[in-house]
């Protein structure tokens, strides 16, 4: 495990995920109720944790306010969140005591080599500037099994950089990128991760901010 390291757009990151903690948790409370094509990513992904019988350690990379803690626990999985933002980190011990979480950066994991026995990313891969993705996928690579499992959501793009954060008029910004199914599958499989399942789900411009397609990936740690 080795420092991570620090630029302007990490600190830009941080500094705006910590003004969003509130707002997330609020905005976030019961969305996953809502969302059967996540559960259902999840339910997989926890039932082939199981299959590979080797433990039931989980990080939760990127974990937010810590909201898929209490559902990968009730899926028999033991998570263990993680968080660039000390305030997100803040708040999902407020929110979900019980459970695990430290701030942490992705390209410098807190965890022993082959120590997971999986890891979910949940629309946290998508901050990693490309220059910044082989040494982030190769922590996710180092901390988990082999034979060990990786979820991942994003939003589906072009893979070009966009600004995130200024519709939300809290003086923020954040550099993001849409990742193109065939670019996020090469990446993870170049760090060492073989495909279980790609899926998409289409743009819903009615619904809950959906304005985009979503993408989701469960893959095997070679």
């Amino acid at each position: 495990m080795s420092a991570a390291p620090s630029d302007d757009a990490t600190s830009e990151l941080r500094q705006s995920h910590d003004v969003l903690a509130e707002v997330y948790a609020e905005l976030l409370v019961g969305h996953l109720e809502g969302m059967p094509v996540e559960r259902a990513v999840l339910g997989l992904f926890a039932e082939l944790v199981h299959d590979h019988g080797t433990g039931t350690s989980v990080g939760d990379v990127g974990c937010g306010t810590g909201r898929l803690a209490p559902y990968l626990a009730g899926l028999g999985l033991t998570p263990h969140g993680v968080d660039l933002s000390p305030e997100m980190v803040r708040v999902a011990r407020r929110d979900q005591p019980g459970f695990a979480f430290e701030v942490a950066d992705l390209r410098a994991l807190p965890f022993a080599d082959a120590a997971l026995d999986g890891v979910v990313c949940w629309y946290s891969l998508m901050y990693l500037s490309p220059d910044d993705r082989p040494v982030a996928f190769g922590e996710l690579a180092r901390v988990v099994k082999p034979g060990g499992l990786l979820a991942t959501a994003y939003k589906i793009g072009d893979d070009s950089l966009r600004r995130g954060g200024q519709t939300l008029d809290l003086g923020i910004g954040f550099d993001i990128w849409w990742r193109s199914p065939a670019g996020l599958q090469r990446d993870l499989g170049a760090a060492g991760f073989d495909v279980v399942l790609a899926a998409e789900r289409p743009a819903e411009p009615g619904g809950p901010g959906e304005l985009q397609p979503q993408g989701y990936l469960v893959l095997r740690r070679r």
